[in-house]
């Protein structure tokens, strides 16, 4: 028969391992996005375009709080892994890309630009199995982009930069959607940072065979083309992306907040993300 100090040591030692087992069950979960992204096949446009990755674009990341003790807060870092993307998205459709970080690359290279483009996220969505151990994840993205002339980036006195939204040469959405391909994938963490990677390629064929049949671009390219005619600049150039998309890639109609189909509403769970800063005259580097 064992003694009182010892039936309290076995109770605290129970306490103590009920408390570790609840603590792993709500551990957080983290994903830094990586991936393997090809740089696109194509012949690249004869034109230099700057680009600004705002900060809450280069840092983006998605937190989501566990909503009870079986589930897990989640936090994934997109942030490394756009810039990373967009990089060979636009050098394999421009002939030259010029990173604009500070004023003194707006003054001495910006001349050379014949126009600069600004990547926002507006939106993010995902879906989560929560009954089943099947682990496949959806997340689909919108961006939101700008191309403004190099005119339009202005200096604060901080030597931050900004831009207006009204000076602005064009400006579209663009959605992505990614599901991971395979349920046979040891970790959730390896299954959503899949799908993250399948959205990021998805983003950027839509934005390769969509970018010259937008109206505003096409204006913009025929400017360009007719104050150099014999760069043989074409609106509607015809591009041949390798950006491997799986299959999966085609999305239902989908909102902040909405619904999942009959068909998956046991087994998923949808969460809507809080949109990034929309870009005014904050700063943007």
């Amino acid at each position: 028969m064992t003694s009182g100090p010892e039936r309290a040591r076995v109770w605290r030692w129970l306490l103590l391992l009920c408390l570790t087992l609840l603590g792993a069950g709500c551990a957080g979960k983290q994903v830094v996005v990586e991936g393997n992204f090809p740089t696109p096949l194509m012949d690249p446009l004869p034109i230099t375009v700057g680009v600004i990755y705002p900060q809450a674009f280069a840092e983006h990341e998605f937190f989501d709080e566990a909503k009870g003790r079986a589930d897990s807060d989640w936090l994934v870092k997109t942030g490394e892994a756009q810039v990373e993307f967009w990089d060979k998205v636009f050098n394999g459709m421009f002939a030259e890309v010029v990173h604009i970080r500070d004023w003194q690359t707006v003054q001495t290279r910006g001349g050379e630009l014949d126009g600069v483009i600004i990547p926002a996220i507006s939106d993010l969505q995902y879906t989560i199995p929560t009954h089943t151990n099947v682990k496949i994840y959806e997340i689909w993205m919108r961006y939101d982009f700008r191309l403004v002339d190099i005119s339009a980036i202005h200096r604060q006195e901080d030597d931050a930069l900004t831009v207006n939204p009204d000076e602005r040469l064009a400006a579209w959405p663009i959605t992505a959607y990614g599901k991971t391909p395979t349920a046979f994938l040891q970790t959730d963490e390896e299954a959503v940072n899949l799908a993250a990677v399948v959205a990021l390629r998805d983003a950027g064929a839509h934005f390769i065979t969509t970018f010259g049949a937008m109206p505003d671009i096409a204006a913009w390219l025929d400017d360009i083309a007719n104050e150099s005619p014999d760069d043989g600049i074409n609106p509607a150039h015809d591009v041949a992306p390798t950006v491997a998309i799986p299959d999966e890639r085609v999305a239902p109609e989908a909102t902040a907040g909405s619904e999942t189909s009959d068909d998956t509403a046991d087994n998923t769970s949808a969460t809507a993300i809080p949109a990034d800063p929309a870009m005014a005259t904050e700063h943007i580097s």
